[in-house]
């Protein structure tokens, strides 16, 4: 309710137009009475003329009331709608990468839309509670000041009445979590046959993947057919106690008429009044069923915006800026969460301004692990690291990811324009700058001859280009970034020799004046390295140059050996 708070003024106004609602129901009901017993029986003109009159300015006042409740509660709901799915997106993407790891991306997708949704319909369908309410305290005031007896005949089923509402709605409640998990699962199967489509594709499994895509929203649809029948039964069962109360009043109220204790137009004032006070307790049952299926929409959300265990990642207050002074790794350990196994065991490395230093080893050795520690994508669980004799945590998050380059195996650009991907981050004062990282990237001539240069969308996840014309825009995004220290993840081990070899270009510019650390596979674009660092089931086994690594290190001449039939090394 506290998303609400901010609209309060909008609240009020909603208020005071259900109030009315109510009054202009209940006057519609007493305008029955006077309608037949002067008109139609006394045969009055002049309660011919102003009784209309009246009966038309009771119903546009409802209408405006109504408008005015409705439209309101709408946009306080949508302007909700906004904030919460804002806040959830906000926290979700600053959680730590631990946390993608263990969770579907399809169900994050889900809360944040369906579950959202869902939401935004809560208060409207209060407010319609509440007007439902309003309208019943008149008329039931209406009834009773007409007929305390016939009232008492009429509300003797109100008790009945409560417990379809009060049973349907926690059945709803449980229905719409189950409805809402399962199509978080269908978001999720879609997501992951998107992305896996050429896999898909490869091995010919469509069928397969339609087949599971069936079973998933067949399960879905059954979860919805139980919502729907729960949700139906409440108006049926709703219409019969109703029924049975109106026949008691005509029971009852006939049996007064034809005695001539009551004129015909005080019962059918009575009567009016009474359908009227069936139909909106009948609608607060369906205002209830739709406020359970919202709220178990809310629990989900609620989830991850009040879950205690789901931190946002925290920096610290120093600010880190350049230049570059020193690295280094002082006892390192690290694990992944639910792994016992750790991925780094005790690592210990010194790394100077101005060094280019190679990581190697076979795959699951450590290498990647170690250098995304650096920009906390993870943290370690024992030692520190140090960059420029400080420890990495006590930098903002800003301030030390701003100032550290990235370029990775598997080259990611958003589904925007070539200069857009290039200056992502940047600010616009940096866009004249784009055209000189295209060309220190080798990028510059391939884009001239997209279809509309610098501005040709590339396709989500850059589908549009090559592999090597990919990398070469990440690499353009890293020298406009201008970090001070580089980190290349097996920057060329996707691509063919002759994208390799433009790539390898690419990022001699970028490490120019730069410490960079290397991280490789073909140990052809590391032999340069000032120093290499070989590794194993995430221990440093030796570190040095390539001559003194091929005569003491037997992992490292494995490594050689392994390769030198494939390349040429000097």
């Amino acid at each position: 309710m506290e998303y609400f708070l901010p609209f309060k003024l909008h609240i009020v106004a909603a208020f005071a137009a259900l109030g009315v609602v109510a009054m202009s129901t209940a006057g519609a009901a007493y305008l029955v009475q006077p309608a037949l017993d002067e008109i139609f029986i006394k045969k009055d003109e002049a309660a011919l003329m102003y009784i209309p009159l009246l009966l038309i300015g009771v119903f546009v006042a409802k209408g405006v009331g109504l408008f005015i409740q409705k439209f309101l509660m709408s946009y306080c709901g949508i302007k909700v709608l906004e904030r919460l799915r804002y806040e959830l997106f906000a926290k979700i993407i600053c959680l730590p990468l631990d946390f993608f790891g263990e969770t579907r991306v399809g169900m994050l997708m889900s809360r944040i839309i369906s579950d959202v949704n869902l939401i935004s319909s809560s208060l409207p369908e209060l407010i319609r509670m509440v007007q439902h309410i309003l309208t019943m305290i008149g008329l039931t005031g209406l009834i009773i000041y007409r007929d305390p007896k016939l009232a008492f005949w009429a509300c003797l089923v109100f008790p009945l009445a409560v417990y379809p509402v009060i049973y349907f709605g926690r059945k709803l409640r449980k229905n719409g979590r189950k409805m809402q998990a399962k199509v978080a699962d269908v978001s999720s199967h879609l997501q992951e046959s998107f992305n896996g489509l050429r896999v898909i594709k490869a091995f010919a499994t469509e069928e397969l993947e339609r087949t599971k895509f069936r079973d998933t929203v067949a399960k879905l649809v059954r979860i919805g057919i139980k919502g729907k029948v729960y949700n139906l039964l409440s108006s049926p069962i709703m219409e019969l106690i109703g029924a049975v109360g109106a026949g008691l009043v005509i029971w009852y109220g006939g049996r007064e008429v034809i005695a001539g204790n009551r004129t015909p137009g005080e019962f059918f004032s009575f009567m009016t009044a009474m359908v009227m006070l069936y139909d909106p307790f009948k609608s607060i049952s369906q205002a209830n069923n739709t406020l359970q299926q919202a709220l178990a929409g809310a629990e989900r959300v609620f989830e991850i915006l009040d879950a205690s265990d789901l931190k946002e990642e925290a920096g610290g207050t120093a600010e880190y800026a350049p230049p570059f002074e020193s690295l280094s790794f002082e006892d390192v350990t690290f694990a992944y969460p639910g792994v016992k196994e750790p991925a780094l065991r005790s690592i210990n490395l010194d790394i100077k301004a101005g060094e280019r230093v190679a990581f190697v080893g076979q795959s699951g050795s450590g290498k990647t692990t170690l250098a995304h520690l650096i920009p906390r994508f993870h943290d370690c669980q024992q030692g520190v690291i140090r960059l420029n004799g400080r420890p990495v945590s006590e930098y903002s998050l800003v301030s030390l990811r701003t100032n550290i380059g990235i370029v990775s195996q598997d080259p990611f650009l958003f589904n925007l324009s070539v200069r857009e991907n290039i200056a992502y981050g940047r600010p616009s004062t940096e866009q004249n700058k784009v055209e000189e990282a295209a060309r220190a990237a080798y990028a510059h001539d391939f884009i001239l001859e997209l279809p509309q240069g610098y501005d040709t969308v590339v396709g989500e996840k850059g589908v549009k280009l090559s592999g090597g014309q990919k990398q070469r825009l990440t690499i353009a995004r890293a020298i406009m970034k201008n970090p001070s220290l580089l980190i290349l993840d097996e920057a060329t081990s996707a691509l063919d020799t002759e994208s390799e070899r433009i790539v390898q270009d690419a990022l001699e510019n970028l490490m120019q004046g730069r410490t960079s650390l290397i991280i490789a596979h073909r140990l052809s674009t590391i032999i340069s390295a000032d120093r290499i660092v070989v590794m194993r089931k995430g221990e440093i086994l030796d570190i040095g140059h390539h001559s003194q690594l091929i005569e003491r290190c037997p992992a490292y001449q494995n490594l050689y050996k392994l390769q030198f039939n494939e390349e040429k090394l000097p």
